[in-house]
């Protein structure tokens, strides 16, 4: 009669996924959203997915331009226009045609600019597709196409449209190649990264990239670590729980404990 009953305690392990930061969550959710987004837009015909990355970002661009248009606001409006009777030299009129078409507001520059991302978006897509690859000629090639339709959508080409529209796309694409160059150059890995290939293999299949660093600092390359020790990831400040996981790595890969011997 005295026995009581023994309660028991459930303690439910809060989800990680409930528990993570909105923002984080968001974050993510846009990222599966953009991989699958990607991997059907890459089953599709080159005429399909030329028109929608031409659409999707002509839609960016558009965005972009009207709201660069709120922050300049409408100044074509104060440029006076010139009455019929004036005498105006061509070049001076093809100044003031041109200082007309990038002075626009939210609408103008929402144009202008969807017309820029469109065009080159959608040439560097159907270059990429045919080509299989992307390099400085297709960009230069799609900068061409967006700086020649530019010029004559947005009117900068004054009495002359088409060599105004050739020039305005040879200037595109110079500058376009010119930035791909120097982006190329800029993002090539530095020349002691390619000392760190197999280490930044391993740490990555553990989950633990974040610890290259820790490697790079010490000088611990490829060529060491069938040498590695306890002490020497201690030394470059590595917890033990992942030390652990590196050394039986090591131990593990047939090839560094052949050469460990």
């Amino acid at each position: 009669m005295g026995e009581g009953k023994q309660g028991v305690m459930v303690v439910e392990m809060p989800n990680s996924s409930s528990s993570q930061n909105p923002i984080a969550q968001l974050q993510n959710k846009f990222k599966e959203l953009e991989i699958g987004f990607k991997g059907w837009l890459a089953k599709q015909s080159l005429p399909v997915e030329a028109a929608v990355v031409t659409a999707t970002s002509g839609l960016q661009g558009a965005a972009i331009g009207g709201f660069m248009g709120t922050l300049t606001q409408d100044v074509s409006s104060s440029l006076p226009t010139p009455p019929p009777a004036a005498n105006l030299n061509p070049q001076a009129m093809a100044s003031f045609q041109q200082a007309q078409a990038l002075a626009g507001g939210p609408l103008v520059q929402a144009r202008n600019f969807a017309v820029m991302t469109g065009v080159n978006a959608g040439i560097s897509c159907v270059l990429k597709r045919i080509r299989g690859k992307e390099d400085v000629q297709s960009s230069m090639a799609a900068a061409f196409g967006s700086g020649a339709l530019f010029s004559l959508v947005s009117g900068m080409g004054g009495p002359n449209p088409v060599p105004n529209a050739l020039t305005s796309g040879i200037f595109f694409a110079l500058v376009q190649g010119g930035l791909f160059e120097l982006g190329r150059k800029f993002s090539q890995p530095p020349a002691e990264d390619t000392h760190y290939i197999r280490t930044r293999s391993m740490l990555s299949s553990l989950g633990l990239q974040n610890y290259e660093k820790n490697f790079k600092k010490g000088l611990l390359t490829d060529s060491t670590l069938p040498l590695l020790t306890d002490s020497a990831l201690r030394d470059v400040r590595i917890p033990p729980g992942p030390r652990l996981l590196i050394l039986d790595q090591i131990q593990r890969d047939p090839e560094l404990r052949k050469r460990q011997g």
